[in-house]
């Protein structure tokens, strides 16, 4: 690979995993105050096949062709003009969406704001970093947006997904009860990590309501769909936030759009690196195949995060 140019992942046109060919492109030059990453590891998302499949065009502005993903972990390869907080060489991660959806980071390399980087603490995995992340940051918006606090009993839908475990976890650490929702095939993992777990259908309010006779004092909500379930186990004076359902707010809730935090994901990989969470690795593709690992994801049934290796 030249200076000036690197190996990404690219779609020139919305549709599925078909449209993604790996190419040579233009390597990104850092702006003032912004950090060039050499990836080493990039974390897969839902959004980001949604936005493959155009569905967040009315949204973000999009400009074709594009590099898809979020989230990346790597080395600070280049400084733009005014970056003293970091220097070359440095290990990072960081949640890299930007203003518009143009240059991601399943490539080589990806710029990012130095205000949206946090320094990669030791004894965190490159695995970790690479999906941590997005998965984190949403995890603690959404449970702010919900009230989630010391001694609230907190309903998680899809409690066993990347941002659901990290939702329980997060919560449990505040000092909250947490009922989740997932599968049966989730329900041990949700034990393990503290929570209570429901199943989805019919019986849902039902089993929350044994569980929580006066009702639950928030509701996360990660799949949408659940809103006619989530008010009828709320609480009188509960809340909840949404991060699927732009209709939250029409009902007395929050929808939640989350936004790069350099310092927040920091203390967030700290806690990654002292044992307090933890990042379920579902799964690692080679950057040559993002289509197997979107094909994958799009299935529904991956449990924990899923990774793009880049680089050693």
């Amino acid at each position: 690979m030249s200076e000036q140019t690197m190996q990404a992942v690219v779609y020139d046109e919305f549709g599925g995993p078909e449209q993604l060919v790996l190419r040579e492109v233009a390597a990104p030059t850092p702006g003032p105050g912004e950090v060039r990453i050499r990836v080493k590891r990039a974390g897969v998302n839902p959004v980001d096949w949604k936005v493959l499949g155009g569905g967040l065009r009315g949204l973000i502005p999009h400009v074709l062709p594009i590099v898809p993903g979020w989230d990346v972990a790597g080395v600070v390869d280049a400084l733009g003009p005014d970056v003293p907080e970091l220097a070359v060489g440095d290990e990072v991660l960081s949640y890299a969406r930007k203003d518009w959806v143009q240059q991601g980071t399943f490539a080589e390399l990806v710029t990012v704001r130095v205000v949206d980087v946090a320094r990669k603490p030791e004894g965190l995995s490159w695995d970790a970093a690479g999906a941590l992340p997005l998965a984190g940051l949403t995890a603690e918006r959404v449970l702010d947006a919900a009230g989630v606090s010391l001694g609230s009993t907190v309903l998680v839908h899809g409690a066993s997904g990347g941002v659901g475990t990290l939702a329980v976890q997060l919560a449990r650490l505040r000092g909250a009860r947490v009922i989740g929702t997932a599968s049966l095939s989730g329900h041990d993992r949700l034990r393990a990590l503290g929570a209570e777990p429901v199943a989805y259908g019919d019986g849902l309010v039902d089993a929350v309501r044994a569980l929580a006779p006066e009702g639950v004092d928030a509701v996360v909500d990660l799949v949408g769909g659940v809103m006619q379930q989530t008010l009828a186990v709320l609480a009188e004076g509960g809340r909840h936030a949404s991060i699927a359902d732009h209709a939250a707010g029409e009902h007395g809730g929050r929808w939640v759009w989350v936004r790069p935090d350099g310092p927040r994901l920091e203390t967030l990989a700290q806690r990654v690196a002292d044992g307090e969470l933890d990042v379920e690795i579902a799964g690692s593709f080679p950057l040559a195949d993002v289509a197997g690992a979107f094909a994958q994801s799009m299935s529904g049934t991956t449990r924990g995060k899923l990774v793009i290796h880049v680089a050693d």
